[in-house]
Protein backbone atom coordinates (compact mmCIF):
# COMPACT_ATOMS: atom_id res chain seq x y z
CA UNK A 1 0.00 0.00 0.00
CA UNK A 2 1.53 2.92 -1.00
CA UNK A 3 1.26 6.26 1.20
CA UNK A 4 -1.00 9.54 -0.03
CA UNK A 5 -0.15 12.77 1.34
CA UNK A 6 -2.89 13.20 3.85
CA UNK A 7 -4.40 10.33 3.95
CA UNK A 8 -5.17 8.76 7.72
CA UNK A 9 -1.96 7.90 9.20
CA UNK A 10 0.31 10.50 7.99
CA UNK A 11 1.45 13.91 8.86
CA UNK A 12 -0.22 15.43 6.32
CA UNK A 13 -3.32 14.19 7.85
CA UNK A 14 -2.51 15.35 11.35
CA UNK A 15 -2.41 18.94 9.73
CA UNK A 16 -5.69 18.82 7.85
CA UNK A 17 -6.98 17.75 11.51
CA UNK A 18 -5.49 20.19 13.95
CA UNK A 19 -6.78 23.00 11.31
CA UNK A 20 -9.86 21.47 11.31
CA UNK A 21 -10.20 21.00 15.24
CA UNK A 22 -8.63 25.17 15.27
CA UNK A 23 -11.41 26.54 12.89
CA UNK A 24 -14.40 25.14 14.51
CA UNK A 25 -12.83 25.98 17.91
CA UNK A 26 -12.45 29.67 16.41
CA UNK A 27 -15.84 29.45 14.66
CA UNK A 28 -17.48 28.54 17.97
CA UNK A 29 -15.34 31.26 19.88
CA UNK A 30 -16.39 33.83 17.99
CA UNK A 31 -20.27 32.75 17.68
CA UNK A 32 -20.20 32.75 21.47
CA UNK A 33 -19.04 35.34 22.10
CA UNK A 34 -22.74 37.07 22.42
CA UNK A 35 -25.26 34.84 24.30
CA UNK A 36 -27.99 35.71 21.36
CA UNK A 37 -27.37 32.96 19.08
CA UNK A 38 -29.96 30.87 20.32
CA UNK A 39 -32.42 32.43 18.99
CA UNK A 40 -32.34 31.41 14.93
CA UNK A 41 -31.77 27.89 14.43
CA UNK A 42 -28.50 28.79 11.65
CA UNK A 43 -27.00 29.65 14.28
CA UNK A 44 -27.49 26.55 17.13
CA UNK A 45 -27.07 24.19 13.93
CA UNK A 46 -23.60 25.73 13.41
CA UNK A 47 -22.80 25.66 16.83
CA UNK A 48 -24.06 21.53 17.09
CA UNK A 49 -21.73 20.75 14.40
CA UNK A 50 -18.86 22.41 15.51
CA UNK A 51 -19.07 21.20 18.65
CA UNK A 52 -18.76 17.27 16.77
CA UNK A 53 -16.26 18.55 14.61
CA UNK A 54 -13.81 19.37 17.28
CA UNK A 55 -13.60 16.19 19.20
CA UNK A 56 -13.92 14.25 15.60
CA UNK A 57 -11.06 15.67 14.64
CA UNK A 58 -9.04 15.62 17.92
CA UNK A 59 -9.95 12.27 18.09
CA UNK A 60 -8.58 11.41 14.39
CA UNK A 61 -5.50 13.60 15.44
CA UNK A 62 -4.71 11.19 18.15
CA UNK A 63 -4.98 8.15 15.71
CA UNK A 64 -2.85 9.91 13.33
CA UNK A 65 -0.19 10.52 16.18
CA UNK A 66 -0.36 7.08 17.24
CA UNK A 67 0.45 5.87 13.13
CA UNK A 68 2.91 8.53 12.80
CA UNK A 69 4.64 7.55 15.75
CA UNK A 70 4.76 3.79 15.52
CA UNK A 71 5.12 4.22 11.66
CA UNK A 72 2.40 1.42 10.62
CA UNK A 73 -0.41 2.23 8.42
CA UNK A 74 -3.95 1.50 8.59
CA UNK A 75 -4.28 -1.28 6.74
CA UNK A 76 -7.95 -2.59 7.49
CA UNK A 77 -10.69 -1.67 5.62
CA UNK A 78 -13.57 -1.08 7.66
CA UNK A 79 -11.70 1.17 10.13
CA UNK A 80 -11.10 3.45 6.97
CA UNK A 81 -14.73 3.40 5.60
CA UNK A 82 -15.76 4.05 9.40
CA UNK A 83 -13.24 7.40 9.21
CA UNK A 84 -14.38 7.94 5.33
CA UNK A 85 -17.94 7.75 6.25
CA UNK A 86 -17.68 10.09 9.21
CA UNK A 87 -15.77 12.78 7.47
CA UNK A 88 -18.16 12.91 4.73
CA UNK A 89 -21.05 13.09 6.87
CA UNK A 90 -19.54 15.89 9.05
CA UNK A 91 -18.48 17.57 5.94
CA UNK A 92 -21.92 18.18 4.15
CA UNK A 93 -23.18 19.24 8.03
CA UNK A 94 -20.17 21.96 8.30
CA UNK A 95 -20.82 22.50 4.80
CA UNK A 96 -24.71 23.27 5.57
CA UNK A 97 -23.79 25.18 8.57
CA UNK A 98 -21.32 27.45 7.26
CA UNK A 99 -23.53 28.45 4.49
CA UNK A 100 -26.83 28.81 6.18
CA UNK A 101 -24.81 30.99 8.83
CA UNK A 102 -23.39 32.74 6.31
CA UNK A 103 -26.93 33.50 4.22
CA UNK A 104 -28.96 34.90 7.74
CA UNK A 105 -26.00 37.03 8.85
CA UNK A 106 -26.08 38.55 5.13
CA UNK A 107 -29.51 38.49 5.73
CA UNK A 108 -29.60 40.04 8.97
CA UNK A 109 -27.08 42.68 7.70
CA UNK A 110 -29.38 43.99 4.64
CA UNK A 111 -32.72 44.02 6.17
CA UNK A 112 -31.29 45.77 9.15
CA UNK A 113 -33.74 45.58 12.34
CA UNK A 114 -32.82 41.93 13.32
CA UNK A 115 -29.51 42.43 14.93
CA UNK A 116 -26.75 45.19 15.58
CA UNK A 117 -23.97 45.51 13.40
CA UNK A 118 -21.60 44.56 16.16
CA UNK A 119 -23.39 41.55 16.91
CA UNK A 120 -23.82 40.80 12.90
CA UNK A 121 -20.19 41.75 12.39
CA UNK A 122 -19.28 38.49 14.86
CA UNK A 123 -21.06 36.05 12.91
CA UNK A 124 -19.51 37.01 9.76
CA UNK A 125 -16.06 35.51 11.10
CA UNK A 126 -17.78 32.46 13.19
CA UNK A 127 -19.18 31.14 9.59
CA UNK A 128 -16.03 31.88 7.42
CA UNK A 129 -13.91 29.26 10.01
CA UNK A 130 -16.71 26.88 9.96
CA UNK A 131 -15.99 27.07 6.29
CA UNK A 132 -12.29 26.57 6.37
CA UNK A 133 -13.21 24.05 9.01
CA UNK A 134 -15.16 22.26 6.21
CA UNK A 135 -12.46 22.87 3.01
CA UNK A 136 -9.90 20.83 5.69
CA UNK A 137 -12.74 17.96 6.73
CA UNK A 138 -13.45 17.77 2.73
CA UNK A 139 -9.83 17.47 1.80
CA UNK A 140 -9.28 14.93 3.89
CA UNK A 141 -11.88 12.61 3.14
CA UNK A 142 -11.33 13.20 -0.26
CA UNK A 143 -7.47 11.91 0.52
CA UNK A 144 -9.17 8.97 2.26
CA UNK A 145 -11.51 8.37 -0.26
CA UNK A 146 -8.36 7.81 -2.46
CA UNK A 147 -6.64 5.99 -0.36
CA UNK A 148 -9.48 3.59 -0.10
CA UNK A 149 -8.97 1.10 -3.68
CA UNK A 150 -5.74 0.81 -2.88
CA UNK A 151 -6.50 -1.51 0.22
Amino acid sequence: MEELPGSLGTSASLALRLGQAIFAVASLLFMCLDVEFYSYTAFCFLVTIMGLTIPWSLTLAVVDIYFAFFKRTPNQVGILIIVLMGDWVLSFLSLGASCSTASVTNLFLSAGGFCSLKLCTRYQPSAAMAFLSWFLLFASSLFNLWLLPSL
